[in-house]
């Protein structure tokens, strides 16, 4: 597996906070003036935005979480289904599976029969895969679990045109055969940030597993693929001893500077 180098993943964290802005000005960030589709939600919301640049061969799905209240409900189905709709052997979430088979209404259309989420997608990637780019899947919380299941069926679907998969704080989205028959975790990177709570989620130890590579930022440092319940357990006593680690003497080294300039 190839590292994530820190201008991608500062690249794709922006994007991912982006997401959440009702509008995106593609341009700003060196994408082409044309280089921007929206995949809507059933309630004709952007739910994601497809980038690209007319001379990079990256074009970038970016999914953002869930920011409605019924995505919020269906966060709740726990239960598993699976996702013959998306070509895929395996059970999902039923949840996120439903977020990616929802009809896509952008508020223009007024079609009887629209596509839904995926289908609106894959209309969108296909002539630029046909133009010789790949895609990198990203996205925060569920929208990270629904990049994973998005990428997979894509690439089951056409062969190496996945880059890579890039998700943050990233709930688990399928059981064993997920984990098993996943085709992208060589290229999928899993990041953490210290005591994110929807990480450990669903809470049903060995029902739901996650894959790919965990990148966990904690106390300054990135730590990989530590597992589950190290990472909780330091997690829980940092919180717990967090009010008292403010008296040692390194918190006020750090802040030597502030003197030397006065």
């Amino acid at each position: 597996m190839k590292k994530l180098k820190r201008y991608q993943y500062e690249k794709y964290a922006v994007l991912c906070n982006l997401a959440y802005s009702r509008v995106l000005k593609h341009t700003r960030y060196g994408f082409a003036p044309k280089g921007q589709r929206i995949v809507y939600n059933r309630f004709g919301q952007p739910m994601m935005r497809v980038l690209w640049k007319n001379d990079h061969d990256e074009v970038i799905v970016v999914i953002k979480g869930s920011h409605n209240p019924q995505d919020w409900l269906l966060n709740l189905h726990l239960w598993q289904r699976k996702a013959h709709c998306l070509k895929l052997n395996y059970s999902v979430h039923s949840g996120y599976l439903q977020q990616i088979t929802q009809p896509s209404i952008a508020k223009q259309d007024h079609s009887p029969h629209p596509l839904n989420v995926y289908q609106a997608l894959y209309n969108i990637l296909q002539p630029l895969l046909e133009n010789g780019k790949r895609v990198t899947f990203t996205g925060h919380s569920s929208g990270g679990a629904i990049a994973c299941i998005l990428a997979d069926a894509l690439e089951k679907q056409r062969a190496k045109s996945v880059k890579r998969v890039v998700t943050f704080g990233q709930p688990a989205f399928g059981g064993f055969m997920m984990k098993k028959q996943y085709s992208l975790s060589h290229k999928t990177y899993r990041i953490c940030c210290d005591l994110d709570i929807v990480t450990f989620l669903p809470p049903l130890p060995g029902v739901y597993l996650h894959v790919g590579k965990q990148l966990w930022l904690y106390n300054g440092k990135i730590y990989e693929n530590t597992p589950t319940l190290i990472r909780l357990g330091r997690s829980v006593a940092s919180w717990v001893i967090r009010p008292f680690s403010y008296h040692l003497m390194s918190k006020y080294i750090r802040n030597k500077d502030f003197f030397d300039e006065r």
